[in-house]
């Protein structure tokens, strides 16, 4: 359980939901962690569940403010010494119904937070460490980006752009930085509340796995991912989905 010691990581998103619990898969097999959201206080809380400063540095901030990139990678690197794993793990829905019905203001924020943040933290942290020492991204998408997903469609839209460009930061980073993603089906956190609240046992029916899926599920397969296990894996998405993608479900 100790494969990232003296390693590590910044998680943003990750005060609650799929980035906390990356964030705990990582201290427990040995990592130190920066978390970064929008607001100071469940920071707080996430730092002392994840074992205090000694392990977990918390910078909030929005994900997509340069200033705060800036911040959250410069005070891991001063803090830790070192900056060898990001997980791009923030992204925003804030409003539902047809593509063709969002207002451009809105996809514009959907796409600055879900995929232009991504690539500045990227390349901010090639540039503070990985691209003299080499490192591991993992990029949070989702089964959205896949298909059609219907009253989520710019949400889709922006998963299916955090996936593309996976492959390509793939294949302009290596060797000394390897870039994949993953692409969760519905997990139950309250960001996903929506798709699943007061009928989750009919909205698992549709998954072969007969569940939704947990943080957890998600922490171990970011996890292998960051890994040695995955050094010869570089610009794929990994579908995380109970198998609901095999019946053309999301």
């Amino acid at each position: 359980m100790n494969s990232f010691k003296d390693r590590v990581a910044l998680i943003t998103g990750a005060s609650r939901g799929i980035g906390l619990g990356i964030a705990k898969e990582l201290v427990e097999r040995g990592a130190k962690v920066c978390i970064t959201a929008r607001r100071p206080e469940p920071l707080a809380d996430a730092v002392n569940e994840l074992g205090g400063e000694g392990v977990a540095i918390a910078v909030p901030g929005k994900a997509d403010d340069p200033a705060h990139q800036d911040e959250a990678v410069a005070k891991t690197v001063e803090t830790f010494g070192r900056l060898d794993m990001l997980v791009n793990n923030t992204g925003i829905n804030p409003v539902f119904g047809p593509a063709l019905d969002i207002e451009p203001e809105a996809a514009a924020k959907i796409l600055a937070v879900n995929v232009l943040a991504p690539l500045a933290w990227t390349r901010k942290a090639r540039d503070a460490w990985m691209g003299e020492h080499g490192g591991a991204v993992v990029n949070v998408a989702s089964v959205a980006g896949l298909n059609a997903s219907p009253g989520i469609g710019i949400y889709g839209v922006s998963k299916a752009a955090l996936i593309r460009l996976t492959t390509e930061l793939g294949f302009e980073l290596g060797p000394g930085i390897r870039v994949n993603a993953v692409a969760p089906a519905v997990v139950k956190t309250k960001f996903a509340t929506q798709l699943y609240e007061g009928r989750e046992e009919e909205v698992a029916q549709s998954y072969p796995l007969k569940r939704l899926g947990v943080p957890a599920d998600i922490a171990g397969a970011v996890a292998f991912l960051l890994s040695a296990d995955a050094g010869w894996i570089t610009g794929q998405t990994l579908v995380l989905d109970g198998g609901v993608t095999l019946v053309g479900g999301l």
